[in-house]
């Protein structure tokens, strides 16, 4: 939700050099929404550091923090700000010396002595001293905001109970908070909480962005994103993109259904019909030309009343060497057999649901999709569905989606989209895409047959694999994040709004 800004001098203006992610990740940029580890961050510090004069690059944090924090909370009078034994808390210490010249109240706690610091921390402490700010060895009762720079990207040691209680009362005031950088306790590449971590309001991103900030507890714990590139230039050697695709525009005047392609789902085994269908109809409306329906279970079925134009047939008498296929859903163990014939003959391919538990069973199944030509198949799997893939647990997925991603599109040659909050896109040869779209509203039965029918579309069309990956995932998103009513949203009411 947009949020305008007050009539206070300080915030007249959005704080120079920052960028709003959360107005910006669906149009406009961010640079290039590129997305740097920890170590390619602490590498960019280093070299501005010695090639910017002593201190600058904490400066520049420190008021770019304090303008966002005059930004988001313009009558905040009183301003905790606990602060770490690193450089975030330099940046802390260095937002809190503005915010008393500005008139406000700073309290700073601080979890390091003063002799123990960073030298540029160490030098933003002695400014913030000079200046009069307020340090106390306890937290305040009453604050009007806390600024969290306890440890941004720095690496989580083991809670002391200090530290434990205060992000405990952090996260159960009302005050609102502002992160620097990173809610502490959120790791920087995986975005996976630590035993307790900042649940921040806003979150503001300094020098890059990090991808823990888009997956995983990250799309929970950091509130509204801005960035700061505090006057720097990122380099090239970025491990992840934020997932923007520019959608198709409308279609040509001169075009028939041949034109946008033939799509057949193979799954439906007894008792899940319901998701091929769901799968077919979200094919046809994401733009197939025809859309086939092969069910896995001995049916009269002749007709989806809801839906008449589905073609329904026989999937051994489907020609699929010519068409899209979107095989697993519902598929239960019937699929099984079919799928040395799919992945042998089908010239392009969405595996979802039942379909990627059978490849993870069969070794054979396993080379034959390896064996695929580049770039025309698509994996769709929840976490427990990659954990099966590659022998490992759903939990091992969650603590480091972005990294296995990767290592589950190189190990089958093709595009992967894991599924989950922050989505992660990639393929062999492509920098991995983060989805900025969707949220909890998709947590239904159905919507990830959905999406598979989508991008099944997609590739019907001719795009590539990873381009139909990234724009239906978007898409897919996009319209959970546009449903305005309090209701659930079912997976057929995100077919209609397609």
């Amino acid at each position: 939700m947009q949020r305008a800004w007050t009539s206070d001098w300080r915030a007249k203006e959005k704080p120079t050099n920052s960028e709003r992610i959360l107005d910006i990740r669906h149009n406009g940029s961010a640079g290039a929404g590129l997305l740097y580890n920890c170590a390619a961050t602490r590498d960019l510090e280093a070299f501005y550091a010695e090639s910017l004069q002593p201190h600058a690059l904490m400066e520049r944090a420190g008021l770019a923090v304090a303008k966002l924090a005059m930004a988001v909370a313009p009558h905040a009078q009183v301003v905790w700000i606990p602060c770490g034994p690193g450089n975030n808390g330099g940046d802390g210490y260095e937002a809190a010396k503005h915010l008393k010249h500005w008139g406000k109240t700073p309290i700073v706690t601080r979890l390091q002595n003063s002799k123990e610091l960073p030298t540029d921390a160490a030098i933003a402490y002695r400014e913030a001293v000079a200046a009069g700010v307020l340090f106390a060895d306890t937290a305040p009762e009453q604050y009007d905001l806390c600024v969290d720079a306890l440890f941004g990207i720095g690496h989580v040691r083991d809670l002391n109970d200090r530290c434990s209680a205060w992000i405990q009362q952090i996260n159960s005031r009302v005050a609102p908070v502002l992160a620097v950088d990173i809610p502490s306790g959120l790791d920087t590449d995986t975005g996976a909480g630590a035993r307790l971590y900042v649940r921040a309001n806003y979150t503001l991103s300094l020098l890059t962005l990090k991808p823990g900030l888009f997956t995983a507890d990250g799309r929970d714990a950091c509130g509204d994103i801005w960035f700061n590139s505090l006057e720097t230039t990122a380099p090239a050697n970025a491990c992840a993109q934020l997932n923007r695709p520019s959608l198709p525009d409308d279609r040509a005047h001169n075009t028939h259904k041949g034109s946008y392609g033939d799509v057949c789902v193979i799954g439906g085994s007894s008792s899940m019909a319901g998701a091929a269908l769901l799968a077919a109809r979200a094919a046809l409306h994401g733009g197939a030309g025809r859309v086939y329906v092969g069910l896995l279970t001995p049916s009269t079925t002749h007709l989806d009343r809801g839906q008449p134009e589905l073609m329904f047939r026989d999937p051994l008498t489907l020609a699929i060497e010519s068409m899209a296929v979107v095989a697993g859903c519902g598929g239960g163990n019937a699929i099984h057999a079919h799928l040395p014939r799919i992945l042998a003959q089908a010239e392009r391919l969405v595996l979802d649901a039942d379909a990627l538990n059978a490849v993870a069973q069969d070794a054979k199944l396993q080379d034959l999709l390896a064996a695929r030509a580049a770039n025309t198949t698509v994996l769709t799997p929840h976490p427990l569905e990659a954990a099966r893939l590659m022998n490992t647990s759903s939990k091992d997925i969650q603590s480091n989606r972005l990294h296995l991603a990767q290592v589950l599109a190189e190990r089958f040659a093709c595009t992967v989209v894991l599924k989950g909050s922050g989505t992660i896109i990639t393929a062999p040869g492509q920098l991995a895409r983060v989805n900025t779209t969707g949220n909890a509203r998709l947590a239904t039965a159905g919507t990830g047959d959905v999406l598979a029918g989508m991008i099944g579309a997609r590739l019907a069309a001719g795009s590539d694999a990873f381009s139909s990956a990234c724009e239906s995932v978007f898409r897919h998103g996009q319209v959970a994040d546009a449903w305005d009513s309090t209701a659930t949203m079912t997976a057929q009411d995100l077919i209609q709004a397609i």
